[in-house]
């Protein structure tokens, strides 16, 4: 309610001629009349109505009047009544961002699951000790301890596509939140004086230790309704046409920037497209390495591709222990290399988006530590951590002069990546992205593996060959891994924890059998759905291939161990007269191998041998279905053709050198020497003499092509310790 005095003359005259005028008082006198209507009349109507409506007192001379009137709307200013007594540094009425009314929920991430069943019975034992009074702090001790043993192993081993999903948690803090923990003062800055407050990137002012800063950073949203306030941090181009605006704002007043990246990437719509969003992307990149002052650059949260470099092109960048740097995320990459987003955790793994490879290939200049259980578990001591590398960071940066500065932000991205010279590059190379055929070997090189690692096996001597062990030990641990991807890709790992965790923290009380059956339940399911998945047509085909040949190996050694142990047995069962009779059957086979022949006497000997050998296979309870002969390798005829051939062609060269050279003299006397008993040791050095003149001679380079080639062609390896010993080894004469 407002009051309004009003003096007006010539509205009533006394007997001696004075004005009198009317007021409106705070007082209540005689009959007071209320008028709200008179606020819409013009001054000279209104003298017409309080005419009429006038009560006037005994004394014709004097009258009041009080009117009530309805307040009118005040503007909604942002800044408050009095700008003197403003008693927080920060100027919250300029900025969108207020507290939360209501705590976050607790949000629990799939791989740390595990842990809810600790902290379920932390609590109920906690509150069995509050109903009860008994003391239970030594078993509520241990449950801790265990926790956070289980809390540190469990974030000492992260996954890439983990540490992704804890980039991305709910209650992770925003930029806003650090910058509020770390400033002493601070005003937020709108608008890209183009016509639109893009809320998705916030720009201000904030001072640290007496020093101002210019902070630019992509701000999420804490819920759902801010989320949608701020577009999921995926800027417009008014964006970063704001961003740029304040970037040369703080060039010119000399101010550092501090930059906070934390956006899955900039807007794709198709207004931010006709607006020009790379256009305003590829301004900032060009501007920010023309700003005059120092650039640091934190990511808090993830980094996707151009939007999140549009405001990262810094003379440092740090990275949080958990945040993620990546040209497209890992759920993109695995629906466009493997057709299914399943495929992410590989993806991630591909990508090398961690905060650790990229400090490790010199993209990122440092890591600022997190707690235990992410930046959400203690947002005020994380931005503490980014306070102090901030400030350490600009203090160093401030001692370059303008040209220094400007050539360390251009050596930090030219030093980024590599190259290799004098690599020949394939003109034409075809890429097939079929799923069934990428990082995955051929059908032909799997089955020529098999059967190399067949021979080995059938070759091994003795108990174990190292080679042949440390191949199949390959082998599994191949299959290990990809069995892992593949839980993790079918969305099982964490199951297969559970039921890991439960087996662990089983309570000795629970009876075994009953334990058993019930986790051999739970583990059954989680393999029929495994095989389910991995039936499908065209999944999973380098799992199933490595499977396939894991199986055929394992049947391989079964067979040679089970033939070793009968071969032991039937040892034991042959006595000593026959082990000699069967030295004389082996001699027999050797003579038949090199041709000779044999007389009657031998023949009817071995046939008698081997009828004895018969009866006693029989009495070991064994069926003896044939006698076959051995078969001895032989080399296929077309490749003892092209041997033939090279060898006539070497034979015919030498001997064609040694005629025109006149060696052949030197060959026939050496033979005359040696005919009439020469000593050795001149018949060496002559020899050595002949074939040292006919490597002179001889063009060895021709017939070393023409042995590489033939080796080629066979598909032989090449050997590169032979250059030297063609004359020794193929000019024998």
């Amino acid at each position: 309610m407002s009051t309004l005095s009003l003096i007006a003359g010539n509205c009533g005259r006394g007997k001696g001629g004075e004005d009198r005028g009317f007021e409106l008082l705070h007082r209540f006198s005689g009959r007071d009349l209320f008028s709200s209507e008179l606020l819409g009349s013009s001054f000279t109507r209104a003298n017409q109505i309080w005419s009429k409506e006038i009560y006037r007192n005994k004394s014709r001379n004097n009258f009041r009047i009080i009117a009530k009137i309805k307040k009118g709307k005040k503007y909604d200013y942002p800044w408050p009544d009095d700008m003197n007594n403003i008693s927080s540094g920060h100027l919250s009425y300029l900025s969108h961002f207020k507290p939360l009314t209501e705590k976050p929920k607790p949000v629990t991430l799939p791989f740390e699951k595990p842990l809810v069943d600790l902290e379920k019975k932390i609590a109920e034992i906690r509150r069995m000790a509050d109903e009860t009074g008994l003391d239970f702090s030594n078993q509520i001790g241990q449950l801790e301890n265990k926790y956070r043993q289980a809390l540190k192993d469990l974030y000492k081993h992260l996954t890439p596509i983990q540490r992704l999903s804890i980039a991305r948690h709910p209650n992770r803090p925003t930029v806003l939140d650090h910058i509020f923990n770390m400033t002493e003062k601070w005003v937020e800055l709108h608008g890209d004086r183009a016509g639109y407050d893009d809320p998705a990137i916030v720009t201000g002012l904030g001072s640290i230790d007496g020093k101002t800063y210019m902070f630019i950073g992509h701000q999420k949203g804490r819920n759902t309704k801010e989320n949608i306030f701020r577009n999921f941090a995926m800027p417009t181009p008014h964006g970063y046409r704001k961003a740029l605006r304040m970037m040369k704002y703080a060039d010119h007043h000399k101010f550092p920037i501090v930059t906070f990246v934390d956006t899955p990437g900039a807007f794709a719509d198709l207004k931010s497209e006709e607006l020009g969003q790379g256009e305003a992307i590829a301004h900032n990149l060009r501007a920010m390495f023309g700003l005059k002052v120092p650039i640091v650059t934190v990511v808090t949260g993830e980094g996707g591709s151009g939007g999140a470099l549009a405001i990262g092109c810094a003379n440092k960048m740090f990275m949080l222990e958990n945040s993620a740097f990546y040209v497209a995320s890992p759920e993109a990459c695995a629906a466009i290399l493997w057709k299914s987003s399943q495929a992410a955790p590989k993806a991630a793994e591909k990508l090398r988006i961690t905060a650790q490879e990229h400090y490790r290939l010199k993209i990122a200049d440092g890591i600022i530590p997190e707690p235990l259980g992410g930046a959400h578990a203690d947002p005020a001591w994380t931005s503490q951590q980014i306070k102090n590398t901030i400030v350490e960071s600009i203090k160093e940066l401030e001692e370059m002069n303008t040209e220094e500065l400007l050539e360390h932000r251009r050596l930090k991205f030219r030093y980024i990546g590599g190259f290799q010279e004098g690599i020949p590059v394939e003109p034409r190379r075809k890429r097939n992205m079929k799923p069934s055929e990428i990082n995955m070997p051929k059908a032909a090189d799997i089955e020529s593996e098999i059967e190399i690692l067949k021979k080995k096996i059938l070759e091994a001597k003795g108990p174990s060959d190292p080679i042949t062990g440390q191949t199949i030990e390959k082998l599994k641990q191949d299959v290990d891994k990809e069995i892992t991807n593949a839980f993790i890709s079918m969305g099982l790992q964490e199951k297969l924890e559970a039921v890991q965790l439960e087996l662990s923290t089983a309570s000795q009380d629970t009876p075994s059998q009953a334990l058993n059956r019930s986790l051999k339940e739970k583990v059954d399911k989680i393999m029929q759905e495994f095989n389910h998945n991995l039936s499908r047509p065209g999944a999973y085909l380098g799992l199933k291939q490595k499977l396939e040949k894991l199986n055929l190996v394992n049947g391989i050694i079964e067979t040679e161990e089970r033939k070793k142990k009968l071969k032991a047995e039937i040892n034991q069962k042959i006595p000593a007269e026959l082990k000699a009779k069967m030295e004389l059957l082996k001699s027999a086979e050797e003579k038949i191998s090199r041709g000779e022949t044999m007389d009657k006497d031998l023949i009817e000997e071995v046939q008698g041998v081997k009828q004895e050998l018969v009866e006693i296979l029989k009495a070991a309870n064994l069926e003896v279905v044939g006698v076959t002969k051995k078969n001895v390798a032989t080399a296929p005829p077309e490749l003892k053709e092209k041997i033939e051939k090279v060898n006539k062609e070497i034979y015919e060269e030498i001997e064609s050198v040694t005629k025109k050279t006149g060696i052949s003299r030197n060959i026939e006397d050496l033979k005359a020497d040696i005919e009439k008993g020469a000593s050795s040791e001149d018949g060496e050095k002559a020899e050595a003499m002949i074939k040292h003149e006919i490597l002179a001679t001889l063009d060895v380079e021709a017939l070393k092509e023409k042995v590489e080639n033939l080796a080629v062609e066979l598909g032989l390896p090449k050997d590169g310790d032979t250059d030297h010993e063609v004359g020794a080894g193929n000019g024998r004469f």
